[in-house]
């Protein structure tokens, strides 16, 4: 391995970490048509995600809901995370696509790089298939966002494509982790959350190596703009989680529910929760820092 594979002391091998996560993904991995039983009834009364992680939850306006608006909120806040989730993993094919296609694809880190665009592609019919079965409307990103997705998907690369990816998986990934647990859940989010963790532990690994060889050969500038256009990407994906018209599903004004949820201290400690594993890493490698820290508050991630 040349030195300039070999990035950061402490790090393992690339094609190591490479020929482990494949041998993981043969062995750990789900096809969610056949593992999900998408026809089962659904269980009266049973919420979509834990309703402590709910927007509103802490509020007046959710002490003023009944259990039933809670459980419907529950869920179509669930979905609407989902989308986002859906809409990001699109963006994250097209980006690893490219990142590959300059790459020898006899090696293992190019080669998990193409099954991980596979399992990403798995997601995101699991995910659609769960707005569906749920018979919630499509939360997509509004129009300014999805523009931005667009040029972010062409444009996206080097430590701002992986440090945007993984504030996008791990902090799904913490909400899942807690949502597959809880018995209070629907057992179809609760499924849906076990796939999603499962697969995306091995993503998180890839691009946290990554990022951690790539940090230390950036020029200043680059490390400014890494610094710069990742607290951007993150908080654009963050502000999405939660689309203002799942208020309406309980006979709320969305423009108003919004104010108060994007206002709500438990809501924003629930963000930071979810950030909570990554933002040490993000510092420790040089991303989270300098005079766009604000922005990292401003989401709310830490």
């Amino acid at each position: 391995m040349s030195e300039r594979d070999r990035g950061s002391v402490g790090l393992t091998d690339r094609e190591t970490v490479a020929e482990r996560l494949l041998r993981s993904s043969l062995a750990h991995s789900y096809e969610p048509s056949i593992d999900i039983d998408w026809d089962a009834e659904l269980v009266e009364g049973c919420f979509g995600m834990p309703p402590e992680r709910c927007s509103l939850f802490g509020t007046q306006l959710w002490e003023g809901l009944t259990e039933e608006q809670r459980v419907t909120l529950s869920i179509h806040e669930f979905c609407s995370i989902a989308r986002v989730g859906l809409w990001f993993e699109m963006i994250l094919m097209q980006m690893l696509l490219r990142y590959a296609y300059d790459r020898d694809p006899r090696t293992g880190h190019v080669r998990y790089a193409l099954t991980e665009i596979a399992d990403e592609c798995r997601h995101s019919i699991m995910f659609a298939r769960l707005t569906e079965r749920y018979g919630v409307p499509d939360y997509a990103p509004r129009w300014l966002t999805h523009q931005l997705g667009r040029l972010y998907k062409a444009t996206g690369a080097g430590p701002s494509m992986f440090a945007a990816v993984l504030v996008a998986e791990e902090t799904l990934d913490q909400l899942q982790r807690e949502a597959m647990r809880d018995e209070r859940v629907q057992p179809l989010s609760r499924m849906v959350s076990r796939i999603h963790v499962t697969e995306e532990a091995r993503h998180v690994r890839y691009a946290r190596e990554e990022l951690a060889r790539l940090m230390p050969r950036l020029t200043p500038f680059q490390r400014e703009l890494a610094r710069a256009l990742t607290p951007l990407v993150s908080f654009v994906v963050v502000r999405n989680y939660i689309h203002p018209d799942v208020y309406a599903s309980v006979g709320l004004d969305p423009g108003a529910a919004r104010k108060v949820a994007l206002a709500n201290p438990h809501h924003r400690d629930t963000i930071a929760w979810s950030a909570r594993r990554l933002t040490p890493f993000l510092r420790e490698v040089g991303i989270l820092g300098g005079p766009f820290t604000w922005l990292w508050r401003r989401a709310g991630l830490i």
